[in-house]
């Protein structure tokens, strides 16, 4: 497969992927039936939504090498390429954070909404990290001034907890945009220190997936002082997800030379070998995404390849390639396509606008139906905010 059909696959993956997250999350729980959610943290089992997050680290990893050889092939040396992982994981994990607390503001002691401080955040984010193509450097640096200064004000004036008991912003589990920042700031490191070795690549997996079962058997206790901070990559989970989509973009890299036959057969028996391992595991630690088990990641990690494989043999072995316009500018800008429709929901839920009307109980299609329409609608919203010259990029 060469490298060029392999990008489409991963950005046409992504696009799915992005598009079941916006699903998913829209669906109004009452009305849909179980096997669409999440299930609850101690239930042994996982829904379509315990798979599109995972999925999503998944192809995380496996754009790694391609993003990082193409800055090397621009002559970007070690250093600088070190400045690039570090700023764009800073810049993942701010964004998480802030997202992760919106909700826990009091407007009470804040002074302003939770719509409104929300709305006001991701406005001054897109100015921020939007990929400006304008020339006058005098209102660039503007924009992103203001961005900044209405993230700091905004931060500043932040008050959670009660009146009783005051408190603050909180890292938490540090929000979804966190998890891929902690995900592809591992993934990157472990790339920049194997390269395409694929036997040390594969050592980092199994070292990751190792520390999420120590992790599970709650055997880190003595790494809780580091926990604060390192929580995500001492709990194994995300990074075992990232670092596995790693191991097999190289895998596929190294497959190139055999013919098609050989190829594909290889990856199907690897997803599947992968997935088995998975309900393998499931022996002792049950498949759960809150608690971010083994067996849960492995399983998710076999279907994401699975995904994969089929979409490569429609997309670039069949040439079935039409209907990829649809999802390909939401994997191209992804960030914008999982961050804009929350500019929407605000403002529809702070001027009470009579949007979402499908979310009912009693009527299983339409909340369905409702949300599916809901998905499009914010990937083609995405794709218009790209071609007027938003768009996010860290």
């Amino acid at each position: 497969m060469d490298n060029r059909g392999r990008v489409l696959t991963i950005d046409i993956m992504r696009g799915l992927t992005l598009f079941l997250m916006l699903f998913v999350n829209d669906l109004y729980v009452p009305g849909v039936p179980q096997w669409m959610v999440h299930t609850d943290a101690g239930f042994d089992g996982m829904g379509l939504a315990d798979w599109v997050f995972p999925g999503f680290l998944f192809m995380v990893g496996m754009a790694v090498p391609f993003a990082i050889q193409s800055r090397l092939k621009k002559g970007e040396n070690l250093p600088l390429l070190l400045v690039h992982i570090i700023i764009r994981t800073v810049s993942l994990l701010v964004i998480g954070v802030l997202s992760l607390n919106a909700s826990r503001l009091n407007t009470e002691l804040s002074g302003v909404s939770q719509n409104l401080w929300t709305i006001l955040m991701l406005v001054s984010v897109f100015l921020v990290w939007n990929q400006y193509k304008i020339k006058n450097q005098y209102l660039l640096f503007s924009l992103k001034a203001i961005g900044i200064l209405g993230l700091i004000i905004l931060v500043a004036i932040f008050k959670s907890g009660t009146p009783e008991n005051p408190g603050w912003m909180v890292t938490g589990w540090w929000g979804i945009l966190g998890l891929i920042g902690w995900g592809y700031l591992v993934t990157a490191l472990v790339y920049l220190v194997s390269r395409e070795n694929l036997l040390l690549t594969g050592i980092f997996f199994l070292l990751f997936l190792l520390l999420n079962i120590l992790s599970e058997l709650n055997l880190t206790g003595f790494l809780d002082a580091a926990k604060p901070v390192f929580g995500v990559i001492i709990g194994g989970s995300t990074p075992m997800i990232v670092v596995a989509g790693l191991f097999f973009s190289l895998l596929l890299r190294r497959l190139e030379r055999k013919d098609m036959k050989t190829w594909i057969f290889t990856g199907l028996i690897f997803g599947i070998v992968v997935l088995v391992t998975g309900f393998v595991l499931r022996n002792w630690f049950i498949i759960s995404k809150i608690k971010a088990t083994p067996s849960w990641g492995m399983i998710c990690n076999g279907i994401s390849i699975l995904v994969f494989m089929l979409l490569y043999l429609f997309i670039d072995v069949w040439g079935r390639k039409k209907w990829t316009s649809v999802f390909k500018p939401a994997g191209q800008n992804s960030l914008t396509t999982y961050l804009a429709p929350d500019v929407l929901y605000h403002a529809i839920w702070m001027f009470s606008i009579p949007v979402f009307f499908y979310k009912h109980a009693d009527m299983q299609w339409m909340v369905v139906g409702g949300s599916v329409i809901w998905a499009f609608a914010m990937i083609g919203f995405a794709a218009l905010l790209a071609k007027i010259g938003i768009r996010l990029k860290l």
